[in-house]
């Protein structure tokens, strides 16, 4: 049985308890992060997941604990339940509020510096967008597994993940991209038979063109190359993600030329790789995007 917290709070609890509720009315599972931006522990009652724990969110567990316990399994809409005594003390103690993605159904690409943010510009469709301290959140509709580090200073967070809440951001959201899905996928280990060693085909595509010029085109195959060239290790998995990237992002609408991905191929082969792996990681890409 919850009990609702008495009227009275100080200025910190009330901040933090009404943007909680704010963000629960508009369907946001959220949760109070501790002083250092943390989750709160769990109580004795659930140490080491003694109660039982809440595995995910479809089957929540057997814990029925009041408290704000378990993370992000413990976000939610509810505004008894964020306004109940058991939850007093963690507004009280927080410092700030944070979100769980996958149970509202969207994903937040995690860009935590200036570099991720122009990959993501020249690589991902416009999304909505919440600026941060050190880069953007960039949010789609549509969850996926969380996986951190898919790429230097990109995270994914959604299932089993929570997020600070930093602002509402600008942009309309789009649905979650299949270059996204992509991220923390390795190549398949055994290639796809090719029917050419050197060469690659090229999209023929029908669609309208989005690229806003050919410089935005020129850059994000040049940030290709770049990517390939700086690997330092996992240089297969490297190649395969790029091409799986720029198939992605420019794969569709007929502007990819043999020059590009030639540019792309001499690239992954400076790195060692072979002519057969560079066509059959291409066409692995182009199959897994159904292409």
């Amino acid at each position: 049985m919850t009990h609702t917290l008495p009227i009275r709070r100080d200025a910190r609890t009330g901040l933090f308890l009404s943007t909680a509720l704010r963000l629960a009315a508009g369907g946001l599972p959220v949760m109070p992060l501790r002083a250092d931006k943390g989750p709160f522990g769990n109580c004795p009652d659930c140490t080491g997941n003694a109660c039982g724990g809440r595995p995910n969110m479809k089957n929540p567990g057997p814990c029925q604990c009041p408290r704000p316990c378990h993370a992000w399994a413990a976000a939610t809409t509810d505004p008894a339940v964020l306004s109940s005594a058991p939850w007093a003390a963690a507004w009280r103690r927080a410092g700030a509020v944070a979100y769980h993605p996958g149970g509202a159904g969207v994903t937040v690409v995690d860009l935590d510096h200036q570099a991720a943010v122009d990959w993501a510009r020249t690589t991902l469709p416009p999304t909505h967008t919440v600026a941060t301290t050190r880069g953007e959140h960039w949010i789609y509709r549509g969850t996926t597994r969380s996986v951190n580090g898919v790429r230097d200073g990109v995270d994914l967070k959604s299932i089993q993940s929570y997020v600070r809440w930093r602002g509402p951001g600008s942009g309309d959201m789009a649905a979650l991209p299949n270059v996204v899905r992509a991220l923390p996928v390795k190549e398949p280990a055994v290639a796809r038979p090719a029917a050419c060693v050197a060469t690659a085909a090229v999209p023929a595509g029908s669609g309208q063109c989005p690229h806003r010029s050919p410089a935005y085109l020129e850059r994000g195959i040049g940030m290709a190359e770049q990517r390939i060239t700086e690997a330092a290790s996992a240089v297969h998995a490297t190649v395969y993600r790029t091409f799986l990237a720029v198939l992605s992002a420019h794969g569709r609408c007929g502007c990819l030329t043999d020059t590009h991905i030639g540019r792309l191929f001499t690239a992954a082969q400076a790195k060692g790789e072979s002519p057969r792996h560079c066509t059959d990681a291409w066409s692995n890409a182009r199959t897994a995007l159904g292409m």
